[in-house]
């Protein structure tokens, strides 16, 4: 970038992505699409089309050698069963365990009791009364729908509630290393599951873990440490995102009362502002790749060993894809090529979950509320990762 200022200087630091940072987006896109970040350490991949290549090749660009900021320059551990820090044929293998349990026919089947939940949280809004949509909606409706497929006593809900955030805090910690009170909620949740796996093996169930352990892939099963990071992921990527994704996108809605009123009049548009939904608020920021070859991306030679930050935020907003309306929040646009779930080998394994919740909420919402209003302060989660809410104080009206 030659002539102006660089805006590339806050991409490490977890407080811009909690504040307006598609500004920055967007000059990367015009100027510098592969922005080298000031420390050195990484490049910044805004384009949809290079996130596209980088992402379909991943021989060429890994994960292994790490996919947070913070996994630069550290020795990464060896943690079986982490399917984002592996490549394949490796994550080839793990995919093929675990994607019986994910099918759309076994995620279908799951809709009633889905939007039972939803109707049971949305039926406690009050019409006109102010609330906090993160701690009395969105929380809770994603976390049960996770607890449930892992067999969750009720009474244990509020715990993974606790233990997730702890998860998305160590994401952001310096140096990589935790806080005491994050680590030993961490352990306490490994500690559980261990509980939970030797139940299960004992007294199967027909929840997701007993899947996950008779789960055999010419002969070979998961063991423990695999089991481990695969119902952690889950409560994560199942849990986080899909909160995030409607927190936000409600917030979207009431800032684009047309928008809302759209859908509200025409449910045939329900399927696509789901898609919208992921673009427009694309609730997993960035992951990280790794050159494990000099190439060429965009006409930018790349050396061996250099990391690459593919800006999933800044690529679903890329206006060579999405056009003029590509800042727009519409819940009729078609085609939709967003990349709200990556792309390629890492493509999200709980993405038809995710739809179905995300789909069977709005219906239900829309269904008893015709307007949505910003009622208080909206609170923005630090994260160089996930776009987080961690407060939406929002009323809805008939």
């Amino acid at each position: 970038m030659t002539d102006r200022a660089s805006p590339t200087q806050q991409f490490d630091d977890p407080a811009f992505y909690a504040g307006d940072p598609y500004p920055a987006y967007a000059e990367l896109r015009a100027h510098d699409p592969l922005a080298r970040h000031p420390s050195g350490g990484f490049r910044i991949v805004s384009r949809h089309a290079d996130v596209l290549r980088i992402s379909r090749d991943p021989e060429t660009f890994c994960s292994g050698r790490g996919i947070l900021l913070m996994d630069i320059g550290r020795e990464l551990p060896e943690v079986p069963g982490a399917l984002l820090y592996v490549d394949p044929p490796l994550h080839t293998r793990y995919r093929e365990l675990v994607n019986p349990s994910f099918t759309g026919a076994r995620v279908r089947a799951l809709e009633p009791w889905i939007r039972e939940l939803a109707r049971d949280l949305i039926a406690r809004i009050e019409p006109g009364v102010p609330l906090d949509v993160v701690e009395h909606v969105t929380v809770p409706f994603p976390l049960l729908v996770i607890a449930e497929l892992l067999g969750v006593p009720a009474e244990d809900r509020d715990r993974f509630h606790r233990w997730s955030d702890a998860m998305i805090e160590a994401t952001n910690a310096p140096g990589g290393a935790p806080s005491d009170e994050s680590a030993a909620l961490l352990g306490d949740f490994v500690n559980y599951l261990l509980e939970v796996f030797a139940d299960r093996r004992a007294r199967p169930r027909p929840d997701l873990v007993t899947e996950l352990i008779g789960a055999e892939v010419d002969g070979e099963r998961l063991d423990d440490g695999e089991l481990l990071m695969f119902c952690i992921q889950l409560l994560v990527a199942g849990n986080e995102t899909t909160r995030n994704l409607l927190s936000a996108g409600l917030v979207a809605f009431a800032a684009s009362p047309g928008e809302w009123t759209r859908l509200r009049d025409d449910p045939a548009l329900l399927s696509s502002a789901s898609e919208e939904l992921l673009r427009y608020t694309s609730p997993v920021i960035s992951f990280l790749r790794t050159a494990t070859r000099p190439v060429e991306v965009g006409g930018v030679g790349i050396e061996e060993g250099e990391h690459l930050l593919l800006l999933y935020a800044s690529a679903n907003r890329d206006e060579r894809v999405f056009g003029e309306s590509a800042e727009r929040l519409d819940v009729g646009r078609h085609p939709n090529h967003h990349v709200g779930f990556g792309f390629g080998a890492h493509f999200c394994l709980g993405a038809a979950l995710a739809r179905l919740e995300t789909r069977v909420f709005l219906e239900e919402l829309r269904a008893r509320f015709g307007r949505i209003e910003v009622a208080g302060p909206v609170v923005r989660t630090p994260s160089t990762v996930i776009a987080g809410v961690t407060r939406a104080e929002l009323a809805f009206l008939a």
